[in-house]
């Protein structure tokens, strides 16, 4: 089996489209159908690691064809996110990691830049307050 046919193979097994594959790595959809057509070309290996978290795959599989396609149970068990277990009462923080999770990749690398720079900001500013003594 190609890996052109081991990405098409994952994604279909994953029950996802070209486009939902594309927008959850954050890549168009012409990127994906590149990567599955015959003569198309290898994607990246951050974006091969990318599809492999998308689509339940394991990645020596989808890279080289060794090993099995799906992860073994517990590994799939423990590959849950321990965000999704997290009870979240405050509804700001519920509503921050729900679009979050709904964001394509690049959007959620563009997310957190911000949301660290605004952290680094606000204890730079608390620590320059306490400092003088003003509030």
């Amino acid at each position: 089996m190609t890996p052109q046919e081991r990405i098409r193979l994952a994604r279909r097994t994953a029950g996802m489209s070209q486009q939902q594959l594309a927008r959850e790595i954050g890549v168009q959809r012409s990127a994906v159908s590149h990567w599955e057509s015959a003569q198309g070309g290898n994607p990246s290996l951050s974006h091969l690691r990318e599809v492999a978290v998308v689509t339940h795959t394991q990645f020596e599989w989808l890279a080289t064809g060794r090993g099995s396609m799906s992860l073994p149970r517990e590994t799939a068990l423990d590959s849950v996110a321990a965000a999704q277990a997290l009870l979240v009462e405050d509804p700001l923080e519920f509503r921050l990691v729900s679009a979050f999770r709904d964001a394509p990749l690049q959007a959620r690398m563009a997310l957190l830049e911000v949301m660290e720079t605004l952290a680094r900001q606000r204890l730079g500013r608390s620590k320059r307050t306490a400092a003088t003594g003003g509030g």
